[in-house]
């Protein structure tokens, strides 16, 4: 069940458009389901409709009426909600639409349960599958109805009535989601032949600049950078930034003045002191390799850090969880400038899905996580070349962190942040099945010599037996070959490496075990290879420490 709240000043006019059969066709049969008392006159079924319409409305007003010879009425007395049943659901009766009613206007502050100075109110039934709720907000003691965040309440009630009456459960926000285009918006962008609004053209374009700055002035400087975009920056007195907002070139109201939004009309994460509080001391990422003068490879450093998100969602306090959730969102952002033109569309749609999933009623403790927003920024300097195996290294976590942030929201009955998730999951999903196609085919071709492979396959038996049935059929296998192959030229030992990679995270929830493995032993074989005496404790650790056997999490890739 969806509810509608609004106010005004007529109460007339609300009662004569609720029972009104002639403009509005889908008012077939309207009537009184339940009012304050029980006996309020019902012009539905009286003979003399006029004259019975006046009397309700007079009884409606009665109470304003007092208030205002005193003063005390509100501006706007009326107040008016819509309720409307799924399409899936069964047809109530009228003593059932009457009891939601009642529930309602208790849950409100309306008219309260055992309150007999509540407001005066009534349902008004006139199509069989929802019904409105009229009332004045003047109460009998002539104070006015207490209804603040009566639009949270009135849900919160239809959500118990849902699952008491057996009907469809409807997917409730937290008013945390990004305000949507207007109806006007939409029909501008259509006449204009543009496919999105402008507000949304605007929250992607913040969200993904505030994705690969640095810094909060960096995010001006980029963004004042943007072609066919205009900026206004606001400063308080003292000459600090105030917030900023933005406009299309050539996007203008009727007096021909450009049509501007603030970050916070664009998204609740992106006014300016959102972003400066998100930007301020991010982590750089080490220049160079622990023992080594290579520069780390980017893609490898974000997916180590990407791969840390599950446990800190099962560990950490919520506030350091969706810190790290809206970091791996702002990951989402930068990849659909990095990715190639095939997977820009798909990976769009996941950033614009998670964006969704990225913010609740938690507030986050930024600073937990600025390893991976510092491992994000490297990104925009490492674009998908070659094979693109970075990439899909780093989809192949993705997939997993959208799981594991799924059930994170799950837990804590996010409902909108759920669908938004698994809606995700679905862009990312694809998009990595395009993203690992080449790269595993590069590796497939690559293949060692036969008695090179078996060697490998030993090292599958003996350092995960659970899995090397498995493993061994699995079609990515060849690509899973080569790369122990590249890793034990490089001085690795392939033993060690698969002892590590099993250790990373569970194997029993991967869609393909082979492929899993395929882009940790590429990652862990491009470390730094460590000196002798160092290698001895790891291989000893090893031996003691094989391989545990993976439990099975609740939804497999």
């Amino acid at each position: 069940m969806i509810a509608k709240i609004s106010g005004g000043k007529d109460t007339a006019g609300l009662i004569r458009y609720l029972f009104d059969t002639k403009k509005a066709k889908d008012h077939t049969d309207p009537h009184l389901v339940a009012s304050w008392d029980g006996f309020a006159p019902d012009p539905g079924r009286a003979d003399d409709f006029d004259t019975t319409k006046r009397l309700l409305v007079a009884d409606l007003d009665l109470h304003v009426k007092q208030a205002r010879r005193h003063g005390r009425a509100p501006e706007k007395h009326t107040w008016h909600c819509s309720i409307r049943a799924a399409p899936e659901d069964r047809i109530l009766s009228d003593e059932e639409w009457a009891d939601i009613a009642r529930r309602v206007v208790a849950a409100t502050g309306i008219a309260p349960d055992r309150d007999p100075d509540g407001c005066r109110w009534v349902a008004v039934r006139h199509a069989p599958d929802h019904i409105h709720i009229a009332a004045t907000k003047v109460r009998a003691d002539l104070r006015t109805a207490r209804h603040w965040n009566d639009y949270l309440t009135a849900n919160r009630e239809l959500a118990a009535i849902e699952k008491e009456y057996g009907l469809f459960r409807v997917v409730r926000g937290d008013r945390t989601a990004a305000k949507r285009p207007t109806r006007a918006e939409q029909e501008k962008a259509r006449r204009q032949g543009r496919q999105t609004t402008s507000r949304e053209l605007l929250r992607t374009t913040v969200r993904q600049l505030v994705s690969i700055a640095a810094s909060p002035e960096e995010f001006l400087h980029l963004l004042d950078g943007v072609d066919g975009v205009r900026v206004d920056v606001q400063h308080f007195p003292s000459g600090d930034i105030r917030g900023y907002k933005v406009a299309i070139e050539g996007d203008t109201n009727a007096a021909g003045e450009p049509v501007w939004f603030s970050g916070s009309q664009l998204a609740p994460d992106l006014s300016f002191p959102k972003i400066r509080e998100r930007l301020t001391g991010i982590e750089p990422p080490p220049a160079t390799e622990p023992g080594s003068r290579r520069r780390p490879n980017p893609w490898h450093q974000a997916t180590a850090a990407a791969e840390r998100i599950p446990h800190h969602l099962d560990q950490a306090e919520d506030t350091v969880a969706q810190a790290h959730i809206a970091a791996f969102a702002e990951a989402l952002d930068v990849l659909p400038l990095l990715a190639p033109d095939h997977l820009r569309a798909q990976l769009q749609q996941a950033a614009l899905a998670f964006e969704r999933a990225s913010r609740s009623r938690i507030r986050a403790q930024q600073d937990q996580a600025r390893a991976l927003r510092g491992a994000v920024r490297a990104l925009r300097t490492a674009p998908v070349t070659g094979d693109g195996s970075g990439l899909a290294m780093f989809l192949d976590i993705a997939v997993l962190v959208v799981i594991a942030t799924t059930r994170w929201h799950q837990t804590r009955h996010h409902d909108q942040q759920v669908a938004a998730a698994q809606q995700t999951l679905i862009h990312l999903q694809a998009a990595y099945e395009h993203a690992a196609a080449q790269p595993l085919a590069a590796l497939a071709q690559r293949k060692p010599p036969t008695h090179i492979v078996e060697h490998h396959a030993q090292h599958i038996r003996t350092v995960l037996p659970d899995h090397a049935e498995r493993i061994l059929d699995d079609p990515a296998w060849p690509a899973l070959a080569a790369a122990l192959t590249q890793a034990e030229t490089a001085g690795h030992d392939p033993r060690q490496l698969l002892q590590i990679a099993a250790r990373q995270r569970a194997l029993d929830d991967a869609r393909s075990t082979a492929r899993t493995l395929t882009w940790r032993i590429q990652r862990l074989g491009e470390r730094h290879i460590p000196a002798p005496r160092a290698q001895a404790p790891n291989a000893q650790h090893a031996a003691v420490h094989p391989a545990a056997p993976q439990q099975p999490q609740a939804q497999r890739r």
